[in-house]
């Protein structure tokens, strides 16, 4: 798409706009750039942080930081779950950065060398300025994000979401998203915004309220973006709130369906998916114009068999092209991590990020798992085969794209977009031509049906292919890796004899 990275440092941008106007900043995002030592020369402050699968480059920051002699605040949600990581840095801030930067700053400016700022409470976000979108290069994004509410009502066990926001979602003013949305149409940003709550519709009836403000804005500014965002799977059960959000040009959500096994789901504190059509569900998001991609977990408890049969079922009958299936982690902080904890199934190194490690699909059971250690990732290693065949991926491209209603999809685009657009998909279309016959085949079945059926989807249908490019060699690999783990839990389950607590917890 010839841009340098999906997504903007909207962190780091919202903390810049808690600092004193006088301070000069400058932001490097490591993403799209290098982290130079003149850049580090010049600074008095290095300021960074992140999540736990960015530990290691916060790490690497930290440490090129002190080899310039530089002072390091770091904050985010790895600093606030895992403080001991970063022992060695001079300012910690553990929670939300609202809360704490007026602290931080008047400890600096009286000459202060070390600091911990930890918050008491879950701030009011109604206080949060405008990030500071000037600071980004925009052309170097395919997207860029706003923050409408932190927090979820709901108690997953696995999540650190309500850890670290809480269970009642706060949210900003209509009035302070739009006046968000305006800095950035001002600075001439066009197209793509994510709202990266990570349940929008948390609060529902603040919603409703923003969903009709922007749909009157988007009239108003000539329609110059369109919305994805994150929300829980009972979005399908409103329709009032699907006709809002398809008013207001939202075109894509995240949901995490998880596992098709109710027994799972209620085991996990998910309730919210339990005893529901899960295909159905996402059957009505798609029908109000907006495509669904879903997150999926294997490694739960409540498995008393293969999960694999029951899961590409799932994926197949929702029709959603991008599932992100990963390996459940016990992410540090979390209910899930305490009770593995307390049960001594918690691994010593559970919260080390290796070398090769990225997500949830390279990392994952940093526990002793109740189902034999092979098992579990050969189920795993069978969903991914499945998912990601070329037939498999673009036959739900094709049933998601007769799905989905663009009636009243509006997006109003400079010339120079859809010029990009074109030559993108030429690319797309070029490489996926080249990748052998059989994705060959699947695509262009795939985008001729999207032509002949419901052509408004056509741009969607191509990003997901677009996605496949990285999605099938990335599957690819990780089922190569998986063997490997696969003969190596089978190996120490030959050579170690089970105890009687091992057999209990494998039974």
């Amino acid at each position: 798409m010839g841009a340098g990275y999906s997504a903007a440092p909207l962190g780091l941008i919202t903390v810049a706009a808690l600092l004193p106007c006088e301070w000069e900043l400058r932001l490097v995002d490591r993403n799209v750039e290098p982290l130079t030592s003149a850049a580090l020369a010049w600074a008095d402050l290095v300021m960074t942080g992140g999540m736990l699968p960015q530990r290691r480059d916060t790490l690497e920051v930290l440490r090129l930081a002190h080899a310039a002699g530089k002072a390091v605040v770091v904050g985010g949600p790895d600093v606030t779950a895992s403080p001991d990581v970063y022992r060695q840095v001079e300012f910690q801030v553990q929670g939300e950065a609202e809360e704490l930067v007026g602290s931080l700053v008047a400890d600096l400016e009286r000459g202060a060398r070390r600091g911990t700022y930890t918050a008491s409470r879950f701030p009011d976000v109604t206080r949060s300025p405008v990030p500071r979108f000037d600071l980004l290069a925009l052309r170097r994004y395919m997207h860029v994000g706003v923050q409408f509410s932190r927090g979820c009502p709901f108690d997953c066990e696995f999540c650190d979401v309500v850890e670290l926001y809480g269970h009642r979602p706060r949210t900003k003013t209509v009035p302070q998203v739009l006046a968000e949305l305006e800095a950035l149409h001002s600075l001439g940003w066009r197209g793509h915004v994510d709202f990266v709550d990570d349940n929008f519709i948390g609060n529902r009836r603040a919603a409703k309220l923003l969903l009709r403000a922007l749909a009157d804005w988007l009239e108003a500014h000539r329609h110059p973006f369109e919305f994805s965002t994150e929300a829980s799977l009972d979005l399908a059960d409103d329709e009032e709130l699907l006709e809002f959000m398809r008013a207001a040009n939202f075109f894509a959500v995240f949901v995490g369906i998880e596992t098709p096994d109710s027994v799972a789901l209620a085991g996990a504190h998910k309730l919210q998916n339990a005893r529901r059509d899960i295909a159905d569900s996402v059957r009505r998001i798609h029908q109000a114009g907006i495509f669904v991609n879903a997150g999926f977990i294997i490694g739960f408890d409540a498995e008393r068999g293969s999960v694999a049969e029951s899961m590409v079922d799932c994926i197949e009958a929702t029709g959603i092209p991008v599932c992100m299936v990963g390996l459940l982690y016990a992410l540090p902080g979390t209910r899930l991590s305490r009770r593995l904890a307390a049960e001594g199934r918690l691994r010593s190194d559970a919260n080390t990020v290796r070398e090769d490690d990225a997500d949830q699909c390279t990392s994952g059971l940093n526990y002793l798992t109740r189902r034999p250690r092979a098992e579990v990732l050969a189920d795993y290693r069978q969903v991914l085969e499945r998912i990601y065949s070329p037939q498999a991926y673009f036959g739900r491209v094709r049933r998601a794209a007769r799905q989905l209603d663009r009636s009243r999809h509006r997006l109003r685009q400079p010339l120079g977009h859809l010029w990009r657009d074109l030559r993108s998909f030429g690319r797309i279309a070029a490489r996926l031509t080249l990748a052998g016959s059989d994705a060959r085949r699947a695509f262009w079945s795939a985008m001729l049906d999207c032509l002949v059926h419901n052509p408004s989807a056509l741009k969607i249908s191509a990003s997901f292919a677009a996605l496949f490019l990285h999605l099938g060699p990335f599957c690819r690999a990780l089922r190569g890796r998986l063997d490997q783990q696969i003969a190596e839990a089978e190996a120490q389950t030959t050579l170690a004899p089970a105890s009687p607590a091992r057999a209990a917890l494998s039974g």
